[in-house]
């Protein structure tokens, strides 16, 4: 898989998320053309002005009715879909003020006009809590009824069903929406939570380390320096003291960095999952992986290659199937634990790997392993392997998976 020649920003800011608001003017435009597109429902009402069958009087008043009916009906669609309701008083005027153009706008221009029903059930549906528009949106379609005994009764009960379908729909979209922005909300809280977690555990680790080395550490150098004068072979001990003291406590914080960074295949895999969801790709990983046995370096090394595999598909390949397996081979050189990673996306064009695949190799390289990278008849393909004992990764005959498919 190769690097995205586009910035990850740039990726980023193509991207229109569900239920937040336009970060810039294209995001703007972008989720015009998507409401745009339902303004399909004037068509009759802007026939019926451009045919000239009223007055310039009551084409003009058309005019100036239909452009205040969707001017309020976006304002209502951009500020308040998938928010929950303030019980602002300003939002329920303006929803029965779209039910007052539409009932104006009907009676006095003609049948043509009762699509705007469409829209105030809708605007019902996308502002009001589920409670009230159950029953708005019904009301909606009776009113309409009722306005279009005045001369448009038949095109009106053929609008009924209409009207309430498409409200209906719409406080499905709105839940949708606002489900979207609260697990979006809640996974960031989650990540935040788990890295603070994180931070405090490394904390307890470096004090409960360098607690006593450091606390060591200066009582020697408070005795070393009493017996300086007097007893310099003393003092001399508790210096060489002090230093191994040190060096010690420089390995200690060592490892417990090297142990805090060193990624888990169990918990890659979890995070496989969440990435491979987020990004709408139809995830089919191990369900829980047997890794009894499995060297600490070798566990380490795979679950980069699943990192950097997942990252490369959540980025750069646009697939919607991703399946990853795990699984125990037995070769001339020794055991070894195999990872596969295989998409069904299109991936990049170039033939050079990018840097996080040639880290990848070089760090499997160091555990004794080996990486293999390249397109398939229908993706892309990551085949990464490490030994279980020592000795040189290679591919062999018998196999074993290692965990079952989720």
């Amino acid at each position: 898989m190769t690097e995205d020649p586009l910035p990850d920003r740039a990726r980023t800011d193509r991207i229109v998320r569900m239920g937040e608001s336009p970060r810039n003017l294209r995001e703007a435009l972008r989720k015009s053309v998507w409401i745009v597109i339902w303004l399909v429902f004037l068509s009759s009402p802007v026939h019926d002005l451009v045919s000239g069958t009223h007055t310039p009087a009551a084409t003009a008043a058309g005019w100036l009715g239909l452009a205040a009916f969707v001017a309020v009906y976006l304002m209502l669609v951009f500020r308040h879909m998938g928010k929950a309701f303030t019980g602002s008083l300003a939002v329920t005027l303006m929803v029965l003020g779209l039910g007052a153009l539409a009932v104006a706008l009907c009676l006095t221009l003609g049948a043509p006009w009762l699509g705007l029903f469409v829209y105030v059930s809708v605007a019902c549906g996308t502002t009001f809590p589920l409670r009230v528009s159950y029953w708005t949106i019904p009301l909606t379609a009776v009113v309409m009824l009722l306005v279009g005994l005045h001369g448009g009764e038949e095109d009106a009960r053929n609008l009924v069903l209409l009207v309430v379908l498409i409200g209906f729909a719409m406080t499905g979209v709105r839940q949708l929406v606002r489900t979207t922005v609260e697990l979006r909300k809640a996974r960031a809280t989650v990540a935040q939570l788990a890295a603070n977690e994180e931070r405090l555990r490394l904390a307890r680790d470096l004090h409960d380390l360098l607690g006593h080395s450091l606390s060591l550490i200066t009582l020697k150098s408070e005795l070393a320096g009493r017996m300086l004068p007097d007893r310099p072979d003393k003092a001399a001990q508790q210096v060489a003291d002090i230093e191994q003291v040190s060096r010690q406590a420089l390995v200690d914080v060592r490892e417990a960095v090297t142990g805090y960074r060193r990624p888990r295949l169990a918990g890659e895999l979890a995070g496989a999952q969440v990435a491979l969801t987020a990004a709408d790709v139809v995830a089919d990983l191990p369900a829980e992986p047997a890794l009894d046995g499995v060297p600490e370096e070798t566990e380490s090394a795979l679950a980069w290659a699943l990192r950097e595999a997942v990252t490369n598909v959540v980025r750069h390949s646009g697939a919607r199937r991703c399946t990853v397996e795990l699984v125990r081979r037995q070769t001339l050189d020794g055991p070894v634990l195999e990872l596969s990673v295989e998409d069904d996306g299109s991936g990049g064009s170039s033939s050079v790997p990018g840097n996080g695949l040639t880290g990848l190799t070089e760090r499997l390289e160091k555990a004794g392993g080996s990486l293999e990278a390249g397109r398939v008849r229908h993706g892309f393909r990551l085949v990464a392997r490490a030994p279980l004992e020592g000795g040189r990764a290679s591919v062999g005959a018998s196999e074993d998976p290692v965990g079952s498919g989720a």
